[in-house]
């Protein structure tokens, strides 16, 4: 093989029993986990909002963000649910550039992922415990879910990632929700399928052990927009595609908990991150003109940070993204508000 194997990594409840979560954040986590479930079964009409930095890259900054959050949340708890993203993976395309904060808990040092593994663990539980927030994440790679398992509400599976067999088992053995993206190349039958496997119980290799999932209820779809033969960017938030989804959710009839989140940034704005304010804006008064696109939006994800837009790897803006551009905070607050006032 052509690698240099470096330094065994902890086992994730060596991890776990270095940093245990306390009994208030596990009461915490299950209230938040309980009000997500209830808006993907139905149960309850509040609009699910996914949102915080593209990735987070320091640590200071994104909580800094998530206390912000903390009483905004308290002001829309009738209307919103709000699920703060701690993104600590960074898929790229190419492999090159920043790929977050299990890699680079210091962006600007080299990569250290043992440090990392812990960096993040401890900025999740500070998460929980500093502002009762129990955050989303990506899962970039499966076998690192356990690290996390016990402070995570929302897990997203990504536009690469969502064809890949072991993300599609190991989404279905997780018991919390799950979003599936839609690949880069827009294919919708893609994504219903791994949200049917995800559904689905199975038994495979996790982790050096054979393991049998009991599938997950919750696993949902995420539109993103894709990208097509040419490099064109497409929107897929639109009525007419919310429509189409609608469709072919009634008619995969196995399909449990029919839900949508819209991501608002990424292809359905080409990355153009002001024009999230009214991607979310549209996505709700598509709401309003049909019941079944009423009952499939279950939420949207925005890219959200302290300042508006992005820098470079190293830059010295304090809570600006290093990675895609980003909502700053004054108009993410007042965003949050009119979502609100309009669900």
């Amino acid at each position: 093989m052509n690698m240099i194997f470096k330094r065994e990594l902890f086992n994730p409840q060596e991890v776990k029993d270095m940093y245990p979560i306390s009994q208030e954040a596990a009461l915490a986590k299950k209230e938040n986990d309980r009000q997500i479930r209830d808006v993907l079964r139905g149960v309850s009409d509040k609009l699910i909002l996914v949102i915080g930095p593209c990735s987070a890259d320091r640590e200071d900054a994104v909580l800094d963000y998530i206390g912000r959050l903390r009483p905004v949340q308290e002001k829309v708890k009738d209307k919103i649910v709000i699920i703060p993203r701690i993104y600590t993976n960074k898929p790229r395309t190419t492999g090159a550039g920043y790929k977050g904060m299990l890699h680079q808990p210091n962006p600007i040092a080299n990569p250290d992922i043992i440090k990392g593994v812990l960096s993040i663990r401890r900025m999740h539980m500070k998460a929980i415990n500093d502002f009762g927030f129990s955050c989303a994440d990506e899962m970039l790679y499966p076998e690192n879910h356990h690290f996390l398992s016990d402070l995570i509400s929302y897990v997203a599976v990504g536009a690469r990632s969502v064809e890949d067999q072991q993300h599609r088992l190991t989404a279905s053995g997780l018991d919390v929700p799950v979003g599936m993206k839609n690949p880069t190349s827009g294919d919708l039958s893609v994504m219903m399928n791994s949200i049917r496997a995800a559904q689905g119980s199975h038994i495979f290799i996790y982790r050096n052990w054979e393991v049998q999932s009991e599938g997950n209820p919750f696993a949902h779809a995420i539109l993103r927009g894709y990208v097509d033969n040419y490099g064109k960017t497409h929107p897929n938030y639109h009525y007419e595609d919310l429509m189409t989804l609608a469709r072919m959710y009634s008619e995969a009839t196995s399909l449990r908990n029919p839900a949508v989140i819209v991501d608002c940034n990424h292809a359905n704005s080409d990355k153009r991150y002001l024009e999230q304010i009214r991607i979310a804006k549209e996505v709700l008064h598509s709401t309003r003109h049909s019941d079944d696109v009423y009952r499939l939006v279950k939420g949207l994800m925005i890219e959200s940070y302290i300042e508006d837009g992005s820098q470079s790897l190293g830059g010295c803006v304090y809570g600006k993204s290093i990675t895609d551009p980003c909502l700053g905070w004054e108009k993410t607050e007042r965003l949050i508000y009119e979502i609100a006032d309009l669900r």
